[in-house]
């Protein structure tokens, strides 16, 4: 079932590459990025729009819960997989802190480039620091950042630590804090399939889930953070993670 899966799927997924994409990247390109469809600029919509025939390509039933903040607002979620980014941009245009290596990937990564990813050079105390200074830029000029602040991805089984590092930029910002929570298939019973197996590359990883069965994605907006209200970067990571892990566990 899974090579059938694979044969039916990869023919939509070149048609999405080679048809979509292009028509994509026009509409993201001026002047067309410069008109507004109800009030989001048409670059953005076009993201989303490819983003989400993409999960569909995959077999993804995208279910949204909650509404997602507008304007300058740091989103924060859990993170098992590449699968993340296309599934969070499918709802909301926000600029990624991601791997430098995720730049490199395949079709993924061309689009998390176009998708105003900051890209950070993991181990390098000076390249988080050039990161932080993008982040709160983008913030001060009213654009909304995502990132994962467990700082790498997961085998599925449970959440790590959030690092408060990287919740400075919106303290220093001022902005709200919005956490997500991911969960793939009916209560989040299939993080450990979409997540990366040991030693599995992203191309074998890609490939795996292109023949998977067909199951759910929810991504869920939680309650928003005040950090003028939170007590501190620390205590807003607490905060962030703890919602998160509770929307996990909810039926």
């Amino acid at each position: 079932m899974n090579s059938l899966r694979f044969a039916l799927r990869l023919p939509l997924l070149l048609w999405h590459v080679l048809v979509d994409l292009p028509l994509t990247l026009l509409l993201m390109a001026p002047p067309f990025r410069r008109i507004r469809i109800g009030g989001e600029p048409l670059d953005h919509r076009a993201i989303r729009w490819w983003q989400g025939g993409l999960m569909r390509v995959f077999g993804f039933r995208m279910h949204r819960r909650g509404t997602p903040l507008p304007g300058a607002t740091l989103f924060v979620a859990n993170h098992v997989s590449w699968v993340d980014i296309v599934a969070l941009h499918s709802q909301r245009m926000m600029g990624f802190v991601a791997k430098r290596e995720i730049s490199r990937w395949p079709i993924v990564g061309f689009l998390a480039t176009r998708g105003e990813t900051i890209y950070h050079e993991r181990g390098s105390s000076e390249s988080m620091g050039g990161v932080l200074h993008e982040m709160l830029a983008r913030l001060r000029a009213g654009r909304s950042v995502g990132v994962f602040p467990e700082g790498r991805t997961r085998d599925g089984h449970g959440i790590g630590p959030f690092h408060a590092r990287i919740f400075l930029a919106a303290v220093e910002a001022g902005v709200r804090v919005q956490p997500v929570a991911l969960r793939y298939g009916k209560r989040a019973e299939a993080q450990t399939v979409v997540a990366f197996a040991p030693g599995e590359s992203f191309a074998g990883n890609f490939l795996r889930l292109l023949g998977e069965p067909a199951r759910d994605a929810e991504v869920w907006f939680l309650d928003p953070i005040d950090v003028g209200d939170a007590g501190g970067r620390r205590r807003i990571a607490e905060l962030a993670r703890d919602r998160i892990v509770a929307a996990m566990e909810a039926p």
